[in-house]
Formats: structure tokens, sequence, C-alpha cells
């Protein structure tokens, strides 16, 4: 079980390493995020599907922030149904663009860190897009279940401006407000 779960962990990093796309420039955060705005629950309305989150219903990221200056990150989710049991993992994160805190590291396995470019951003911070360089991942979260149709397909056009292929981002299943 160990090994096998320090193989997946090196697979991923090294996939991870990997996976900048060349032909492209790269991904444009948003000029600067308001850290206490930011912090909070939000709920994963769609992503590029990748096999950790297969399966999973109900997702919400949770930040918070912790004494020595990182940031929590859990990972709420249900297995296939709405009324299996909520499970978590728990990450951390912290911010490696402090002049816009638009750019973070997050880790949920050791050695693992992830990318986290917040490349779209509310005025309001009803909703949010987090980004990878190599555009094989993104994130776009919400405040509430679910985003109005304009609002959804205003963040799949910007998403395409940045390289992104809206035809691999899939919606997320969300309980009903």
């Amino acid at each position: 079980m160990m090994m096998s779960r320090l193989l997946s962990c090196l697979l991923l990093a090294g996939l991870l390493s990997g996976c900048t796309t060349m032909n492209q420039p790269p991904l444009r955060t948003v000029a600067h995020v308001d850290l206490d705005r930011y912090l909070g629950d939000w709920w994963v309305i769609a992503n590029i599907p990748y096999y950790l989150e297969n399966g999973k219903v109900a997702t919400l990221d949770r930040y918070a922030r912790r004494a020595d200056g990182r940031l929590d990150n859990t990972f709420l989710f249900r297995r296939g149904s709405f009324t299996a049991p909520e499970e978590s993992w728990q990450g951390v994160a912290w911010i490696h663009n402090p002049a816009t805190n638009a750019e973070w590291r997050v880790q949920f396995v050791w050695p693992v860190r992830l990318t986290y470019l917040i490349i779209d951003l509310d005025p309001g911070y009803r909703w949010a897009v987090v980004g990878h360089p190599s555009r094989n991942y993104i994130w776009i979260l919400a405040r509430d279940h679910a985003l109005p149709d304009a609002v959804y397909q205003g963040i799949l056009q910007r998403a395409a401006q940045q390289g992104y292929n809206p035809a691999r981002i899939a919606k997320v299943p969300q309980p009903a407000d």
C-alpha cells in the first residue's frame, strides 16, 4: 500500500513537472487577490476531469489562515452520490507571489506541490477560476452551488482566451441550494 502511494506520487510529480505548454504564453493571473475576501468555502462548479477527482460530487475547497502564515486547504467531497458520507483531504497552501496573492503552491501529499494560479475572479468574490500552467487543470469555483449560465459561459470564453479548451471542462455535480 505504501509503495503504491509512493509510486503514484512520483508519477504525479513527474507528470506535473513536465506539464508546461511550449506554444502558449504563461497564464495571466488577476492583478490582486484580497486574501481576507478569498478565504472560506468555494464549491467546485467545474474542472477538467482527472483521476483524483473523478466520481466525486458535492466537492468544496475550504481555505483558512494558519498561525504559521500558510493556509489550510481542505477538500471536501462525496463519492458518487450526494447521500454518500462526506470525506476530506487536508492540504496546505502558501502564497508564492505576495505582490498579487494570485499565485500559490498547494500540497496535499509530500513532495508533490501544485502551482495554483488565480486567473479570473469576480469583483465581488462570488466566483473564481484557478488554473495550472500546463492548462491540463482548471477549477471553476463559486460561493454557491451553481453559477448563472451567462456567468459560466463568460468564464469559459475567458479561459479559452488563455489557451484552455472549453470542451475539456466538465461541470461537477452539486446539490441544489
